[in-house]
């Protein structure tokens, strides 16, 4: 079930919500915890029934190797082994279903031939495994408490979160699921949590899906061995730069407001990342609790940068390479978080250096060339092959040809293609209204990008990074931005019901 369509807005939401208010009004606040971790469970079983088990078979799992740590003695020394067990565990069932056809596959290009069931990806398994992990770890440290069952399982199948993040800590959430916190909640901030959602619903169904109408036909052609131009590669890049920035932070959104509406907080997980004046800011701002937890459960135990500069480097390439592996069972999305871990390495090489010897950037060129190696990179996210990413990254350098409208030619008594410095100039009718698009879009995209206050701002979630124009347009318990609301929110319906519901990009992560 997608959070952008008629059965959720219109069936699931208003079920629960109201079955929330009034069985915890009716019977308290404990009826109230089981009444939404049923509701979670059923929002995942739309998707299919056999995606339930593996859920509940992890949560249950989980929940007894964390108690069983939370009751052990920091001196005692089984606890290393009971966590290895539990964090074998989680890796065993996400590598089973996430990874098990993409080893096979690479096993048999090599000669080796091994046959499997097809599998099917759990929706979210990405994200409740690595949540899992951070608590088993947080148990083991003697961080974490013992928790009751039921408030574990609606910690890790909470619907607002549970299919595509963000990845949540239970130091931020178990305290807001007790029965006594449930039981407190009141509708005080239902008004902002719905500008919240309407507000995501709008960049998921307005700006997301009308850019991915932009670049899908490039990539998709891309991976049918037909390459693009100059122009169609670089309007695909930028159009899918734009589409999963919306896309992701339209969902951010979204969960942030549904999770507000039960009265509970979920962490802010996207903070205007474009605007990033260096990748490291970016990863600041971006999946911010996927950053979080590569950094606490993975780079710091590696070593950190407390090792030296070699084994730091080492350390960054190898946590970004395992982030891209994250993301999907593929070389383009490893490629992909390599690539990061450079442009990371690169950038602190650059912090150590700039000072010392007089490097000089301006805050603009940096937002700029932050942007176009961010942009750059989406190019392997978003190729289904390697094949189909050089396609595109040949497209960007011209390689492909360089498509040239025939009528401007013309004026030049040029009526043939030809070659310049290495470069095949050809002639082409263009379609006006696509080239346009392509030209506009991207622009379109900056402007809210980097001019306009992010929702995160406007809905007071980082008062402390609100900027001038963010505090002037931020949300107030007022008739105005109620019409607001409503409004937007009638745009992102309509656009539903006018379109086909098309999922977010994280949702089979």
């Amino acid at each position: 079930m997608l959070f952008n369509s008629d059965q959720f807005l219109f069936e699931f939401l208003p079920a629960v919500l109201v079955g929330f208010f009034a069985i915890r009004m009716l019977m308290g606040g404990r009826a109230a915890q089981y009444w939404l971790a049923a509701g979670s469970l059923v929002f995942y079983a739309s998707a299919g029934l056999t995606l339930l088990p593996p859920l509940l078979a992890s949560a249950l799992t989980n929940f007894m190797i964390g108690r069983a740590l939370a009751r052990r003695a920091a001196s005692d020394q089984r606890r290393g082994a009971i966590l290895f067990l539990g964090v074998g565990f989680d890796l065993s069932l996400l590598g089973y279903f996430k990874y098990a056809a993409f080893v096979v596959g690479n096993l048999d290009a090599l000669g080796f031939s091994f046959a499997i069931p097809h599998i099917t990806l759990p929706l979210g398994i990405s994200f409740y495994t690595f949540t899992q992990i951070a608590f088993l770890v947080d148990a083991a440290r003697g961080q974490a408490a013992e928790y009751d069952f039921p408030r574990y399982l609606l910690f890790v199948s909470f619907f607002p979160h549970l299919i595509a993040g963000p990845i949540i800590h239970h130091k931020q959430m178990m305290p807001q699921l007790t029965p006594e916190k449930l039981s407190e909640k009141k509708l005080d901030s239902a008004p902002r949590a719905i500008m919240l959602f309407a507000i995501g619903l709008a960049k998921k169904v307005l700006l997301a899906d009308g850019f991915a109408r932009l670049a899908t036909p490039v990539f998709t052609a891309a991976n049918q061995h037909s390459p693009p131009g100059l122009i169609s590669a670089w309007g695909g890049m930028l159009s899918y730069t734009f589409q999963i920035y919306f896309d992701f932070s339209g969902y951010s959104d979204m969960a942030l407001g549904l999770a507000l509406l039960f009265g509970v907080t979920l962490p802010v997980n996207f903070l205007a990342p474009y605007k990033s004046e260096s990748i490291i800011e970016f990863w600041r701002t971006w999946h911010m609790t996927l950053s979080a937890f590569l950094r606490d459960y993975l780079y710091i135990p590696l070593g950190g940068n407390r090792k030296g500069k070699i084994r730091r480097y080492i350390n960054l390439m190898l946590t970004m390479t395992i982030g891209g592996l994250w993301h999907g069972a593929g070389w383009t999305f490893v490629l992909w978080g390599g690539l990061h871990g450079l442009y990371l390495l690169v950038n602190h090489v650059w912090r150590l250096n700039a000072k010392p010897r007089g490097w000089n950037i301006s805050p603009r060129m940096a937002k700029g060339l932050t942007f176009f190696a961010v942009a750059l990179a989406w190019v392997l996210f978003r190729a289904d092959t390697m094949h189909a990413a050089d396609s595109v990254y040949a497209g960007l350098i011209g390689l492909n040809g360089i498509q040239l409208m025939s009528n401007a030619l013309k004026v030049f008594g040029i009526h043939h293609d030809f070659t310049v410095f290495g470069l095949h100039i050809v002639r082409q009718e263009f379609d006006q209204t696509r080239m346009w698009l392509d030209i506009g879009a991207p622009i379109l995209g900056l402007i809210i990008c980097w001019g306009l206050p992010n929702s995160m701002e406007l809905c007071g979630f980082v008062p402390e990074a609100q900027t001038r124009l963010g505090r002037l347009f931020a949300f107030r318990l007022t008739p105005q931005f109620a019409i607001l609301s409503a409004a937007i929110l009638f745009a992102g319906i309509d656009a539903i019901n006018s379109g086909a519901v098309s999922e977010f990009i994280y949702y089979r992560f």
